[in-house]
Formats: C-alpha cells, structure tokens, sequence
C-alpha cells in the first residue's frame, strides 16, 4: 500500500491550519507531526504541558510549524481559549482531528466510581462536541473544512467491564454521523476512524488491567491512522462523510464503493432486525 505521504510530494496541506487534541504522544504525536510535514500548520495540544511542548519543538527543528496550547478538551473555556490561539498565532483552523481519550473505569458498573465513569463521556463525547463546535463558525463561513473523530470498534460492542468507554465511543458514532449530516452543505467532511489496537500508555494499561496476552495482539503501528488522517484532510474520500474508517480497511476501495457505502448505509452504527412479514 502507497503512504499518503508519499503521494503528495508538494506538501499538499501548506497554508492549511490543524488542531490535535491529545498530540503529547501515541496516535496524536504521530497525526500531528505527519500534519505538520506535509505543510501544514499544527495546534499541538493535550493537559500536560512538557510532553506538547516537546513535541512542538521537533517538528519545529524539522522546519515545518507548530505551537503547543496546553486545554482540557471537556472545559468550554479551555477549548475557546486553544481556538482563539490558533487563530491569532496559525489562522482559522481548517482541520480538527479529535483524538483526546480518557479510558476511565475498568471494572463492572456497580464497582464504578460514578465520577470517574462519568469522567470518561466528559473526555471522550463532551470533549470532541465543544473542540467541534469552536471550530465550525470560521469552518461554515469558508465553506471548508475536515474534522476527524479518532473511535474505536469498541463503541459497538458490549464490554462487560470497560461500559463508560464503550458508552462514550458508541456516542461518538452518533456524534459524527449526526454533525456529518448537518454541515455536508457548507462542504464540511466529518469521519470517524478507528486506529486499531495501538501500544500507546493508555492500551498497557487497559490491557494490565483485564489481564490480556499482549504477545496475541495484532498491533497497528501509530502512523497508520496518520496516514488516514492525511488522506481525509488532503480531501480524499469526501463522500465517505459520516462513515466509521478503520486502519486495516482498503481505503482506496471505499473511496471507489463510496457510492454504493451511501446507498446501502454501510459502515454506520445501526439496528438490523428479523424480517417479518410487516417489514
């Protein structure tokens, strides 16, 4: 399979504006600084403010620009104030890639902290809503715009120990599908991609926790979802708007299916049910 970086040797994004939610290190680290090497220029921004910083410089000391903002992406302040950086500092952002995560409880509901469970759909479903609707104003008024929502296979289908995450990606489907309807007329495309199971702090410490075999995982490497991201902000795989993307999809071949995807609503969260002889 062709890199997406290795089709656009003209730094396709150059003049375009990027913010990255949760890009101190693991799949956001990798999305934002492929971002940043194909031209354009990357909001870099998590809680902690040495990791983005850190990260910020790299891809500085490359040539390529980037600032670090430190938000908690579930405070409404927060993500005013990272917006308004942006625009003063880089310009109207022209792609949002929500990837701040929170894994929370892993333990059966009743064993659950309600704050902490809730913590979760704070980070996870509040989180990308406020990122989204700071953005889409100046998105709306240029008529342009890519916003990616990283998810997870996880939001469709019942964990028995982890609810609050699984809850909060299934919510997140919604989310994409539901914004992807509303602003299709200003030419906005909103995605969600799933990056697969990747060795992030985060998945170590899941995995810990239920007692999983690391060494039976099929891992996919951070870039993967990268690469992605790159294709859908360089404008590939527009009519896949809406749509749930994984890394180990042919996303050449959705983008050739793209047609019959929407016809036949596939790759959404829906309910099937047994034909009967009122259906």
């Amino acid at each position: 399979m062709v890199k997406a970086s290795d089709r656009y040797p003209r730094r396709p994004l150059k003049g375009r504006v990027a913010i990255v939610t949760g890009s101190g290190r693991g799949i956001g680290r990798a999305i934002a600084e492929t971002l940043a090497k194909e031209g354009a220029s990357v909001t870099v921004t998590a809680r902690t403010r040495k990791e983005i910083a850190t990260i910020a410089k790299l891809i500085q000391s490359r040539g390529d620009k980037a600032i670090a903002v430190t938000a908690d992406v579930s405070n409404p302040v927060d993500v005013r104030r990272m917006v308004n950086e942006t625009e003063w500092r880089l310009g109207s952002p022209d792609i949002l890639v929500n990837n701040a995560g929170h894994m929370g409880v892993i333990a059966p509901l009743w064993r659950s902290d309600p704050a902490e469970w809730w913590r979760t759909l704070e980070v996870n479903v509040r989180g990308p809503m406020l990122c989204s609707w700071a953005v889409l104003p100046n998105m709306i008024s240029r008529r342009q715009g890519v916003i990616v929502n990283i998810g997870s296979y996880i939001g469709v289908r019942a964990t028995p120990e982890n609810v609050a995450y699984s809850t909060s990606k299934s919510a997140l489907v919604r989310l994409t599908d539901g914004l992807a309807a509303s602003v299709a007329k200003y030419g906005i495309g909103v995605f969600l991609l799933s990056p697969g199971m990747v060795k992030t702090r985060m998945m170590r410490e899941v995995l810990g926790n239920v007692k999983s075999k690391m060494s039976d995982i099929v891992w996919s490497p951070p870039e993967a979802a990268a690469d992605i991201v790159l294709r859908l902000a360089c404008g590939e795989g527009k009519a896949l708007s809406g749509r749930f993307l994984h890394v180990e999809d042919d996303f050449d071949q959705l983008v050739r299916e793209a047609k019959r995807i929407r016809k036949e609503n596939l790759y959404t969260l829906r309910l099937l049910k047994l034909k009967g002889p009122e259906d």
